[in-house]
């Protein structure tokens, strides 16, 4: 039994091999309509979220399966005091396959060391955030054709941003990689992941703070919002929320074969007026997340399809 807590718990070839499933999927959606009937997926949501939480849903009845779960931590036994090891001994006894999100880190790895079932992370605090990952990799190969010798400006709230560092260990697999990292110095990238992956590497990176002066020299341009969840205090969150601001004007810098990823929800941080350029690319970001997750949703439950 396998389950998925990070990028790295796949290797390159087998990831390979999962972007292909879900380009299959998408292709040929039919063939895969009845693969998990029978099955059940459970989503355990500690916190608030969209796209995760619909998308693997959708995902599983997609592949003919059902679903079932709670949508927040007060609809659920943990707010009488429930231990996550309990639920999910619990739960194994009435799904095939768990994904689950949670505000503190660890705590899908503690699931995954107690239950039966396959347990999916779909993130946890600000560590990590592996089905979002797969979403952008398979986003990024879809439009520019390979995941290897590209420049990735990350943009935004570098520091507690799991998105952004989740796609960086993945990436950092690839070859001729190159990140240019967008932040205020508030937000810049944790020295761990500075030093620990992209230096360890030896992947070439630069910091700048004006997104302007990084436009030009880009192949993706992933996008983040400050995160008020992740703020001590409102003062600070005011400050940093307008920092970036995507519009029209910025995008004139940019290649013609740029594209914008953003893992959303998007607050402020790219204008609407962007929405219409072809190279805006976050909403096909979220139909390749659900072709990428019911590719997962049969790797995990070892189902294989002609």
């Amino acid at each position: 039994m396998r389950h998925l807590m990070s990028p790295l718990d796949l290797s390159v070839e087998e990831l390979d091999t999962l972007l292909d499933l879900a380009q299959d999927i998408e292709a040929h959606p039919d063939k895969y309509a009845h693969a998990c009937e029978g099955k059940k997926l459970a989503t355990l949501f500690y916190e608030p979220s969209t796209r995760t939480r619909l998308s693997h849903e959708a995902a599983m009845l997609n592949l003919g399966g059902s679903v079932l779960g709670f949508s927040s931590a007060d609809s659920s036994s943990a707010s009488k005091g429930e231990s996550v090891s309990d639920t999910i001994r619990t739960v194994s006894c009435y799904a095939d396959i768990c994904a689950m999100r949670h505000p503190k880190e660890g705590a899908p790895m503690v699931a995954c060391q107690h239950s039966k079932i396959p347990v999916i992370n779909a993130g946890d605090g600000g560590h990590q955030h592996p089905t979002q990952t797969l979403t952008d990799l398979l986003t990024i190969r879809s439009l520019k054709g390979r995941l290897n010798n590209l420049t990735i400006g990350l943009c935004g709230d570098l520091k507690f941003g799991r998105t952004v560092h989740s796609l960086i260990n993945a990436l950092v697999r690839y070859e001729g990689i190159r990140f240019i990292l967008i932040s205020p110095e508030e937000l810049r990238l944790p020295e761990y992941i500075r030093h620990d992956v992209l230096d360890r590497n030896n992947i070439p990176y630069e910091e700048v703070v004006r997104l302007e002066d990084a436009m030009p020299q880009l192949d993706i341009l992933y996008m983040t919002r400050v995160q008020k969840e992740r703020f001590f205090n409102e003062e600070d969150y005011v400050r940093m929320k307008d920092f970036y601001i995507l519009d029209k004007a910025k995008m004139k810098l940019a290649p013609e074969d740029m594209y914008v990823l953003h893992p959303l929800p998007r607050v402020n941080e790219i204008s609407v007026e962007v929405d219409d350029d072809p190279r805006a690319a976050y909403f096909r970001q979220v139909q390749y997340g659900v072709y990428v997750r019911m590719a997962l949703i049969l790797t995990l439950l070892d189902i294989h399809v002609d």
